[in-house]
């Protein structure tokens, strides 16, 4: 038991290196979700069938032990950071 804790102990420290990144890549998916159709009920739609269909937890995943962790030990992420969407005036 006391090995086990120790091992479990030891990956942890070696893999949570508190590094809370930009997270580029879902950011880039949300940022692509709210532009993608002109209508915020078709983008509500794809919004929930990424989160269904696990597109959105992959892009974090990948996110949190791939392209963060490069960016915390290389210092560049490999993810461009994406364009902020573009405000879309109300229509009445």
């Amino acid at each position: 038991m006391k090995k086990t804790f120790c091992a479990i102990t030891l990956v942890s420290c070696l893999t949570a290196t508190s590094c809370v990144g930009p997270n580029n890549a879902f950011n880039g998916l949300s940022s692509w979700n709210s532009r993608v159709t002109g209508s915020k009920w078709g983008n509500e739609l794809i919004y929930l069938g990424m989160w269904i269909i696990p597109v959105y937890e992959i892009s974090l995943l990948c996110d949190g032990f791939l392209f963060n962790a490069i960016e915390f030990w290389g210092g560049k992420n490999p993810i461009d950071a994406p364009a902020a969407p573009a405000a879309q005036a109300k229509k009445e």
